[in-house]
């Protein structure tokens, strides 16, 4: 037996629906039962059987579910339908319009107490809030969609989980942020539970926390992975607005089931649509390495792929990221001029709270701009601040580093002891890189 209100609260339900339609409790009940039966449910005397409710619902002209929880299947379909639209304003970057659609959602989900839409509005509110920066509402709004589908399957709640690890790991909490990832996709794999959008999504999400904590085998593995299992789709955001349109000639001639199933697919492909974010992220990744193996006019090509695709979606400190990887690959290709320009713009959008990661790389590149030009005091100026935004994050791979670029310095300027310093420092860092204190990789999909 399904959720349904109690028999009081039916009974009265019954009673005003039989009224409105005009109906005496001999007709309501006629064929299959007595209207001494009809009188004892209105009293709420008696608790309906599945059958009982069936026939009194045709009979008044509403569904089941209406009849028994006291939901309107039709406004739970315009709900849905409406949801999409948020989905949409989301997925097309306009995430002013998508929070005030989500908030709307928000408060009529939870006055109609429907569970699962109510997650849904809250996971949107998230991701807007990811975009625009906001950190902490953000969290918190997928700790409360998580809360909502408590009971719900670990796919169902992969988004939720996936929205929260990356809200930490924006504000710094990197080794956080890797555990709710691995953890979860370790629990999908072992459990047998392959679903392809939800480990595109984890995987996906795992690729930034990887690269700042230096463990950069396995950020190669995850954007492989994230990749192998990428959904291929033409034009994704025509198709939705197709299934949305569907769904309103279906609603309108009353077919609520098959409309139900149409918004399924176009909500399906927003969160397509939004996964250029998660899809950038391994573009990214393959710039990474690309430059890495010298390959700088690669790099340049797959980077910049990357940076239009978070553009389109307003993703700001996700392209912050990209942004100053970007820099590095133009300030190799000896156009220091350009990736200096590109690395204050970031530092403009970014704090110690909000991309700490990303403002110490932009610190440490302008650092060594600064150097190529011999401005030393310039540069140990740029070496401090990164190192303190460092500390604060715990991104121990890239500390060691920066370390030895400040002892460097240091020595060339002849402050020796402060050089030593620097070295001792970093040589500290390095005995415990990210790389060997993550523990095994999670398990493995079957790609």
């Amino acid at each position: 037996m399904g959720e349904r209100d109690d028999p009081d609260t039916i009974g009265r339900r019954v009673q005003r629906l039989r009224v409105q339609c005009g109906l005496t409790q001999k007709q309501l009940a006629e064929p299959v039962y007595t209207p001494a039966y009809v009188s004892t449910l209105e009293a709420g005397r008696v608790r309906p059987s599945d059958d009982a409710l069936r026939h009194l619902a045709d009979r008044l002209g509403v569904t089941f579910d209406e009849l028994a929880t006291g939901r309107s299947a039709r406004l739970v379909t315009e709900l849905r339908l409406r949801l999409t639209e948020a989905q949409r304003s989301l997925a097309l970057g306009e995430a002013a319009t998508a929070v005030r659609q989500y908030s709307g959602l928000l408060a009529e989900a939870e006055e109609q107490d429907l569970a699962e839409e109510q997650a849904a509005a809250l996971l949107g509110l998230g991701e807007c809030a990811l975009d625009t920066g906001e950190l902490e509402p953000g969290r918190e709004y997928f700790e409360r969609a998580e809360k909502r589908l408590a009971d719900a399957p670990l796919q169902a709640r992969v988004p939720a989980l996936r929205g929260r690890a990356v809200a930490h790991y924006l504000a710094g909490e990197l080794r956080y942020a890797v555990y709710l990832l691995e953890s979860t996709i370790d629990e999908l794999n072992r459990s047998g539970l392959h679903d392809p959008d939800a480990l595109l999504l984890l995987y996906a999400s795992a690729i930034g926390p990887y690269m700042d904590m230096g463990a950069h085998a396995r950020a190669a593995q995850a954007a492989e992975l994230a990749l192998a299992l990428a959904p291929q789709a033409g034009d994704p955001a025509l198709v939705a607005r197709m299934h949305r349109s569907v769904a309103r000639t279906l609603l309108a001639e009353g077919r609520i089931t098959e409309a139900d199933a149409s918004l399924a697919k176009a909500a399906e492909l927003y969160r397509g649509l939004h996964l250029r974010t998660e899809l950038a992220n391994c573009h990214w990744m393959r710039g990474y390495v690309y430059a890495q193996n010298g390959e700088l006019d690669l790099a340049e090509g797959e980077l910049r792929r990357a940076l239009e695709m978070l553009s389109a979606t307003r993703a700001v400190l996700y392209s912050s990221q990209v942004t100053v990887e970007l820099a590095d690959v133009l300030h190799r290709r000896g156009s220091s001029r350009e990736a200096a320009g590109l690395l204050r713009d970031v530092l403009g959008g970014l704090s110690p709270e909000r991309g700490a990661v990303h403002a110490a790389a932009a610190h440490r590149l302008l650092g060594i701009i600064a150097e190529d030009v011999r401005d030393t005091e310039q540069a140990e100026e740029h070496y401090v601040r990164a190192m303190s935004l460092l500390e604060r994050a715990g991104a121990a791979g890239d500390l060691a580093d920066l370390c030895r670029l400040l002892g460097d310095l240091l020595r060339r300027t002849g402050r020796v002891e402060a050089a030593l310093d620097a070295y001792r420092t970093g040589l500290g860092h390095r005995t415990a890189p990210g790389t060997t204190t993550l523990g095994p990789a999670p398990a493995q999909p079957p790609v």
